[in-house]
């Protein structure tokens, strides 16, 4: 597939991940972007530095359902058609349960499943219109595997990961593609606290990401052979993960306190 002349829509565009993939599909030839993002300066700052893509900047929180709305307004007006829909906005509050803010477990939600669903709903009629649509949902690691101090943004995305099967059959007929990827440690804002321990860049998890979507792949799976070993003991001898996590119990729970990028 060329990207040239394809119209995109990415939430969360203006940093981490996001802003990598912008990046990639500039470099790719791509020209017409809408962005999601919270940010008005770094919004104008990316329309600033690539002054021959045609920006739609949409400032606003994707857990506003007045702003998806617009967007896909946005788009319809000035595109007439989607070509591919890049879910790629993310928070996380972590830690035990009883010890999350009501409103963090909320937002987390919201943001993070509530959004994804809601902004597909609405551009699906834009991507119909295209002859080859994409939808590339960004999950994580811990959307394939249950760990203790992140249930709720591990359920929010494991919700993704299922949502996304959904899709990918319910669209076929609509030639809408539909791929989910699943990021481990990133280098990225969302990561502070975890400054020097081994993680992916966000460059790298950004191109293999796309390049996932355009192959049509079902999903993009980060982490190498421990990740992929800890997924199928998850779903096939989930006793057994029980007792490698229970070993660093306390590490982990220390580890996702005050881990919170919102």
């Amino acid at each position: 597939m060329q990207l040239k002349g394809k119209n995109v829509l990415i939430t969360g565009g203006t940093r981490g991940i996001g802003k990598c993939m912008v990046q990639n599909l500039i470099k790719e030839g791509v020209t017409n972007i809408a962005i999601i993002a919270r940010d008005k300066q770094n919004l104008k700052q990316l329309s600033e530095e690539y002054k021959e893509v045609d920006f739609i900047r949409i400032a606003g929180d994707v857990a506003n359902i007045q702003v998806l709305r617009d967007a896909a307004a946005r788009i319809e007006d000035k595109w007439g058609h989607l070509d591919i829909l890049i879910n790629n906005a993310g928070i996380v509050a972590a830690g035990p349960l009883e010890d999350i803010q009501d409103e963090d477990l909320y937002d987390q939600v919201a943001v993070n499943l509530t959004a994804v669903m809601l902004l597909t709903k609405y551009c699906i009629p834009l991507l119909r219109f295209s002859e080859d649509a994409y939808i590339l949902n960004i999950s994580s690691g811990l959307g394939l595997i249950g760990m203790p101090f992140y249930a709720v943004y591990g359920s929010t995305k494991a919700a993704i990961r299922q949502f996304s099967d959904s899709m990918r059959r319910e669209l076929a007929p609509f030639k809408i593609s539909v791929t989910c990827a699943f990021p481990t440690a990133t280098d990225t804002e969302m990561m502070q606290k975890f400054k020097g321990r081994k993680m992916d860049s966000p460059e790298f998890v950004a191109v293999r990401s796309i390049q996932g979507m355009l192959n049509k792949e079902i999903r993009v799976i980060f982490g190498g052979e421990e990740r992929l070993k800890e997924n199928r003991l998850n779903f096939e001898a989930p006793a057994e993960l029980d007792m490698l996590v229970a070993q660093n119990y306390e590490q982990r729970k220390t580890a996702s306190l005050d881990h919170k990028a919102v």
